[in-house]
């Protein structure tokens, strides 16, 4: 079988990520591992104290690490300031998918003839591109992908294998969308007349900005009437619902199962936590987060770290809280009653 790793040296690799090496350079180096796994053709790295203890035993042929535990490093050492950031930019040079998408467009593929294709774009098995549709430089479409009619994707743009795009939607450079992303599907649009719904026409856009990352299965839906729009270097983790007209901001981060309502502002720099509810028509200003689970069903606006929820306990003890949750309206009356009483008496 042919050896598709990456093939570094540890000189090649201080060079690439500014780190000063302390140690061998000329040994070559395929991958990535934890301080504990990693064998003598892997680099690891130390980034959290709490692992600090797995250094002296590591086996890797380098560490990543801040120059304070250069010292106790037992192999050859890359200092850097950020380890963590290191081992970032070095996963994306030992990436194996990195180099594997070959430009051309394959047979089974179906685009349009005034679709607009730039220099080095690769097109997977039974991609369909509709009419309109324009790629930038160096874009991949992975396998069974659907780019809807005049929508845009721009240079660098990666979509893995089963993405959906629906028709007008905008993608700025540098994109990543996993399998199963729906980008500008309709929103929950729909009017009741007293004995049924009726469907409200989504004639809105959706728009992605530069470095974006969105996760596998997850859903962004176009606007009703204006763009449902995600800014630059937003990074939105798997099954995560974003309604339409939402508005997130630059460098905001989504975890898992984020559910955002429509109409909703999400601003600059926030974090939702996993299973993040929030409801429509809101304002987070810029700054903000929100832990995992919580519900926000008011605007935020003010920057700092919001909670709702209880976190887990022994049922037991939880069942006999939530029959004091009920009393607290009635505990709070009798309280301001006795508040009241006792004025009265002074």
């Amino acid at each position: 079988m042919k050896d598709t790793r990456t093939h570094l040296t540890l000189t090649e690799i201080a060079e690439r990520l500014g780190a000063r090496l302390e140690g061998d350079g000329d040994r070559r180096v395929t991958g990535l591992a934890t301080l504990k796994d990693a064998g003598p053709d892997q680099v690891s790295f130390l980034a959290n104290r709490a692992y600090l203890k797995d250094l002296p035993a590591t086996r890797a042929a380098a560490v990543i690490l801040v120059a304070d535990h250069a010292e106790a490093c037992p192999v050859t050492a890359l200092v850097l300031d950020n380890p963590y950031l290191g081992y970032a930019e070095l996963s994306r040079m030992l990436d194996p998918l990195a180099d594997a998408h070959r430009p051309g467009v394959h047979p089974t593929a179906v685009v349009a003839d005034d679709a607009v294709l730039g220099h080095d774009v690769s097109i997977g098995p039974h991609v369909v591109v509709e009419s309109g549709v324009v790629l930038g430089d160096r874009v991949v479409i992975g396998a069974n992908s659907v780019i809807g009619a005049d929508s845009q994707l721009g240079n660098d743009c990666f979509l893995h294998a089963n993405v959906t795009l629906y028709h007008g939607v905008l993608v700025g450079e540098r994109a990543i969308l996993h399998s199963g992303s729906v980008i500008g599907g309709d929103g929950f649009g729909f009017a009741h007349d007293g004995a049924g719904w009726h469907k409200i026409a989504q004639l809105g856009g959706a728009r992605l900005g530069n470095d974006v990352e969105v996760g596998s299965c997850s859903s962004i839906d176009r606007g009703a009437l204006g763009d449902t729009v995600i800014g630059n270097d937003v990074k939105i983790d798997s099954q995560v619902q974003i309604a339409h007209n939402v508005q997130i901001g630059d460098h905001s981060a989504l975890a898992g199962c984020v559910g955002i309502a429509g109409s909703t502002r999400v601003g600059r720099h926030c974090m939702l936590g996993g299973g993040v509810g929030l409801s429509g028509h809101l304002t987070i200003c810029d700054g903000v987060q929100v832990t995992g689970m919580s519900l926000v069903t008011n605007s935020i606006l003010e920057p700092g770290v919001y909670s709702s929820g209880t976190g887990a306990m022994e049922n037991s003890q939880w069942r006999r809280n939530a029959v004091r949750f009920k009393q607290l309206d009635s505990i709070a009356r009798r309280l301001g009653r006795l508040e009241k009483r006792g004025e009265g008496e002074v």
